[in-house]
């Protein structure tokens, strides 16, 4: 894909990251999923490199950059076919919350090991009565003479087997009001009453899916992550970035099933010329390498505003460009399993499982209906359907 318009670092960083994704490959990732162990020793090389904490300052470890340097180590290792999914959520959610509005003792506990690799964060927000609308959130938060005391279920946590910790979105009750706003806690995995059970999904991926029940989980009054009046302000600080590390994660795996059906393309030979002569087979790819292209554009878009401090301007990019590039991605990956006929279907060529993942694109953080649900009301001024 073209990289004309990033700067000699950003395509450094890509050309490296790429040799470093092209050294595990999709081979080393389904033998991970097959095992149902977690891809380790990527994380760790990624890790050493400088590459999981690049968005952190650096004077707690990071890189000193961004979300635009960020996705372009996500979008890579996803074209090699081994994408890291805890990146969208360990430096990506938590860590810029971290980052952005927690204490210095919280930075100084927290920063240093999500930058090198060594604690990973899981994030809890989804609850099974509440999807999309998170003003249904009923996990809530109480004081208790200096602690914090939660209640409450959370549903489609990844990684939490994994994480050291959580950080979860609560609710805390406002005294003038009485009405409930969001607040968010670092839960460390081992808390008292903080129970998790694995959700049996036909997803197949190394990071596995988490129900959270916190019976009574009592806390200290440092594990509020900055101002209990600013919580929807941060929580969205953290919302924007994973917006724009699952179009990353979209346009990786899209650029990867491509990658599988150009070479097929080229090769395959059913009468006297390579299928790929063919424009029924060639103007489909086209058509999707447009698409995640177009896809990119609006992730970088979306990335330099919010590096640039313009949350407003980034949370309109960033949601418009998680939706590009989730149907550029499952646009890609249908038709490169398509271009590959029965092929396309067998382990051997490694698109099959790629069909289920796809979707994910589409479905989570947030729904592709719900996106232009924003866009309608938020960039075009119609009137609120919900």
């Amino acid at each position: 894909m073209s990289t004309v318009l990033e700067t000699e670092e950003h395509q450094a960083l890509r050309d490296a990251v790429a040799a470093l994704g092209k050294r595990y490959g999709r081979d080393y990732m389904t033998s991970v999923i097959r095992e149902g162990s977690h891809p380790r020793e990527l994380w760790t090389d990624a890790a050493e490199l400088g590459y999981l904490g690049v968005n952190l300052p650096e004077e707690y470890g990071g890189g000193g950059g961004g979300m635009a340097e960020l996705s372009i180590v996500l979008e890579e290792l996803g074209a090699a076919g081994s994408p890291l999914l805890m990146m969208v959520v360990s430096p990506a959610i938590c860590g810029t919350v971290i980052a952005r509005f927690g204490t210095e003792g919280q930075k100084r506990q927290w920063l240093p090991g999500l930058a090198d690799g060594t604690t990973t964060m899981a994030f809890g927000i989804t609850e099974p009565d509440a999807g999309s609308n998170s003003h249904r959130i009923t996990t809530t938060a109480r004081r208790d003479g200096g602690d914090w005391v939660l209640t409450g279920r959370k549903v489609f946590v990844s990684g939490v087997d994994i994480a050291d910790a959580t950080l979860v979105v609560g609710r805390t009750e406002d005294a003038r009001t009485g009405s409930l706003k969001p607040c968010l806690f670092i839960v460390p995995r081992e808390t008292p009453g903080f129970g998790r059970s694995q959700i049996d999904m036909e997803l197949h991926a190394p990071e596995k899916q988490f129900e959270l029940v916190l019976d009574d989980v009592r806390l200290p009054a440092e594990a509020l992550v900055g101002d209990e009046d600013a919580g929807l302000l941060q929580l969205f600080a953290g919302l924007n970035p994973e917006r724009i590390m699952t179009a990353a994660f979209g346009i990786g795996m899209g650029r990867y099933a491509l990658g599988k059906a150009v070479e097929y393309a080229r090769t395959r030979q059913v009468w006297k010329a390579p299928i790929g002569a063919h424009q029924a087979i060639a103007h489909p790819l086209a058509t999707a390498h447009i698409d995640l292209e177009l896809a990119r554009l609006m992730m970088q878009k979306a990335a330099r505003l919010y590096d640039d401090g313009d949350d407003t301007g980034a949370g309109e990019a960033a949601n418009m460009a998680k939706y590009a590039a989730g149907e550029a991605c499952v646009k890609a990956v249908d038709q490169a399993v398509h271009t590959l006929g029965g092929n396309g279907l067998t382990r051997e060529y490694g698109l099959a499982s790629l069909i289920t993942a796809a979707r994910v694109a589409r479905i989570a953080p947030v729904s592709r209906e719900m996106i232009l649900n924003y866009v309608s009301h938020q960039s075009l001024g119609l009137p609120k359907s919900y």
